[in-house]
């Protein structure tokens, strides 16, 4: 599924078209090996090892905390931030929640990022679906 935004400029362009890709074929490529029954971990390790091997740069379960009063509260861990640009959140679900796209946009918000993908490894054909955040600066 691919989410078009549109800039002051008003053209048109797909956010980090060339990364989301390469993400895409990395999901659907970890469904394939594993089916849809694996737990979250066994993706997470398998997207890390397919990660290692393209060279994709990625930081794994890194927490995004917010400020409150001054202080640093933690409690969002993001699964994967690909390329320190598109936050990744891996789901073994039925199906996708609103829940889960109000956490992918703390994630968005709290690191100032664009664009986020969500990737639910239990649905029979899988759909990772992005998410925007309009105010986002990477």
């Amino acid at each position: 599924m691919l989410i078009i935004c549109e800039y002051n400029n008003m053209e048109k362009e797909i956010l980090h078209k060339n990364l989301s890709y390469k993400l895409n074929g990395i999901f659907y490529y970890i469904h394939n090996k594993l089916g849809r029954y694996c737990s979250h971990k066994q993706y997470a390790d398998a997207m890390e090892i397919v990660f290692k091997e393209k060279r994709v740069d990625y930081k794994r379960e890194i927490d995004t905390p917010v400020e409150f009063s001054g202080e640093l509260v933690k409690g969002n861990i993001i699964d994967f931030l690909v390329d320190n640009t598109i936050p990744i959140d891996i789901k073994t679900e039925k199906y996708i929640t609103k829940a889960d796209f109000m956490q992918m946009k703390r994630y968005l918000k709290a690191t100032n990022r664009k664009l986020g993908i969500i990737v639910n490894f239990r649905q029979r054909s899988l759909e990772p679906k992005r998410v925007i955040n309009s105010s986002g600066k990477i």
